[in-house]
Order: C-alpha cells, then sequence, then structure tokens
C-alpha cells in the first residue's frame, strides 16, 4: 500500500507564488507533522510512504520515506497530480488560509486520487471560521456567540466585550486578537467577532470512518497570555473530569459534520461549571492538527495504523501510556511517568 502525505507548506506548495515568505509558526508546525506521520506510516508493515519536500527546506526523514524533491511551481504540480494518482492514500495537511486545504484536497481528488481525511464538504465548512459556529448551531453544538465581518466595516458597538477578533480563513492562531472595545482594531480581511469565553483550552482529535468516530486522549492547549492566542504548544492528560466534557462536545462537533473521515482536531473551551453548561466549540480542523506530536509519544499503538483502520471501517485499536506529555510546536517532546 502506498500512501502520499502532502504538508502544503514544507512540501513546496509556496513555490506556486514564488514569495519564499513561508510563516515560521507554520512552517515549525508543518515539519512537525510531517515527520511524525511519515515515521508512523514507514514503521507499518506493508506500507510505503511518499512525501514532497521542497527544496529549499532541507530536512531528515526516516530511511523507508521515499522523498519527492521540488523546486519548481511546475515541479510541484506535476509531482503531486502523478503521488496523488499512484498512491492508495493521500493524507493532505495545509493551512485554511485562503482555503489552502480546500485546494489541495480538490487537487488530489481531480489527479484520482482518494483523501485519507474529510471530504471536500466537510472541509468546506470546516475551513471557515463562521461557516463552522454557525453550522455547528444549527446543529445544537455549542459556540460562543458571533458575528461575521467584512473588509473595511466598523466593529459593532452594541457587541459584547472583550471579545475575540479572528479572519475567517486562518490558521494558527494569525491574526487572533483579544478586543477591549470597539474601537480597538480595523478589519482588512473577512472576520468572525465572537464573545470572549473564559475557561481551560483544550483540543480533542478524532479517528472517524465508516465504523464510528473514535476520541484520542484530550490535551489541554497552551495560549499566550498576550491577548494573541499564539499557539505554544500542548500538554496532556487533562484531568478526568475536564477531559470527558472534551470528548462530549469533541463528539457531538465531529458528527454534525458531513462524512468526517480520518483526522480531525476539535478545539473547545471548558467553562468554571463544572456540568459543563459553559463548554463551547470554538473551532474545527479538517485535517492533522500538531496535538498529533504529543498524542503519538504517549500511544501504546500506532496512530497512523489506528487512522488507516479507520477510514477502512475497522474499529482501530486504541491504547496510551499512564504517562504525562508535553509538546511544543517544533515537535519537541518531553514526558513523565504518571500513576495508572
Amino acid at each position: 500500500m502506498r500512501i502520499f502525505v502532502y504538508e502544503h507548506v514544507t512540501g513546496g506548495g509556496f513555490l506556486a507564488e514564488e514569495t519564499g515568505k513561508v510563516p515560521p509558526s507554520l512552517l515549525r508546525e508543518g515539519r512537525a507533522m510531517v515527520e511524525a506521520l511519515a515515521a508512523d506510516f514507514a514503521e507499518i508493515a506493508g506500507v510505503e510512504a511518499h512525501l514532497m519536500q521542497d527544496s529549499r527546506s532541507k530536512g531528515v526523514w526516516p530511511c523507508a520515506v521515499h522523498v519527492h524533491e521540488i523546486a519548481t511551481a511546475q515541479q510541484h504540480a506535476a509531482t503531486l497530480e502523478d503521488l496523488a494518482e499512484r498512491c492508495d492514500w493521500t493524507v493532505v495537511i495545509a493551512p485554511e488560509i485562503g482555503r489552502a486545504l480546500e485546494a489541495c484536497c480538490r487537487r488530489v481528488q481531480a489527479a484520482g486520487g482518494r483523501l485519507l481525511g474529510p471530504g471536500l464538504k466537510a472541509v468546506r465548512i470546516a475551513s471557515d471560521k463562521h461557516l463552522t459556529a454557525e453550522h455547528l448551531a444549527a446543529a445544537g453544538v455549542p459556540v460562543p456567540a458571533g458575528v461575521a465581518l467584512g473588509p473595511g466595516q466598523a466593529l459593532p458597538a452594541d457587541f459584547s466585550y472583550p471579545a475575540v477578533l479572528k479572519p475567517r480563513l486562518g490558521a494558527g492562531s494569525d491574526q487572533v486578537r483579544l478586543l477591549p472595545d470597539c474601537r480597538s482594531a480595523a478589519l482588512s480581511t473577512p472576520s468572525r467577532l465572537e464573545r470572549f469565553c473564559p475557561g481551560v483550552a483544550a483540543s480533542v482529535a478524532m479517528l472517524c470512518g465508516p465504523a464510528g468516530l473514535f476520541p484520542l486522549v484530550p490535551c489541554r492547549q497552551r495560549l499566550s497570555d498576550d491577548g494573541r492566542f499564539i499557539y505554544q504548544g500542548g500538554q496532556l492528560p487533562l484531568a478526568p473530569h475536564l477531559a470527558e466534557r472534551a470528548v462530549r462536545l469533541g463528539r457531538r462537533a465531529v458528527a454534525a459534520l458531513p462524512e468526517p473521515a480520518g483526522y480531525l482536531g476539535v478545539d473547545v473551551v471548558l467553562g468554571t461549571a463544572s456540568d459543563g453548561r459553559n463548554d463551547v466549540v470554538v473551532e474545527v480542523n479538517p485535517r492533522l492538527t500538531t496535538s498529533y506530536v504529543g498524542l503519538r509519544a504517549a500511544a501504546a499503538v500506532n496512530l497512523a495504523a489506528a487512522m488507516l483502520d479507520a477510514a477502512q471501517g475497522r474499529v482501530p485499536r486504541l491504547s496510551f501510556r499512564p504517562v504525562a506529555v508535553e509538546f511544543d510546536p517544533d515537535g519537541t517532546v518531553r514526558e513523565r511517568s504518571e500513576p495508572s
């Protein structure tokens, strides 16, 4: 079986723009995710892992991984289509910025490839922060109250502040800000303004397929406290009462999406009420997330193999070691033993 792991940032996707100005945070997280996933696929008997690499960003890869160097935008397009067609599955890891993730998924399918991940309907919804919130709210999933705003539009004076302003098509906390009042920002891109919800920032990943939804261990998110919510990594496990609430909310969010498949990550805020009545979903990532590097460090099984099982309609075997894990956006992992 051939698996194509396509990570847009390190795999040459930005060559098409010829900017060479990849945000450092996206480069670090993209590298960490593709290295971790490719290594796990390479360990599965009978699986041949392929990936593309921008020739400007050298990396050390597992010896069993087939690396295809990309030097031009034309070479990027041809190699992407060739690998998507020849491989049995393609995992797409790309930022939602400018609908890059959706565009990559479309190219894979147009080339005859099969996505090991959510389909285009789910990707389109989850790539848009406001559309996601509206879709989940319509399904009865709790989300922060919010409004959509266009470029140049004034912030509404009658909204409840402090509030969170985020690009509708964003990723990695880029341009996310906590606003004290309606005079504190000017809009340059389509945005969502939503109520600030205090609590514990957490994430829960789901492996999805015909056999159902299978939650992984929920993680606490480490975010900057300067009002920009910069992602600084995460840690696991959560306290049991918080983990239960995160899983319950994550299940509802993923189940509300059309035909979820592969790996999805749900970001939540767990409020101060112990019964979870103030818990909300703030984002759904229809792709691999940086939490994967921490989850695989704690897993007693190969998570890439579990992802394949779920996608092929089998119940994945999931088991985690009794350890506490802290991980950074660049893939650095620290762990210590926990009581059983």
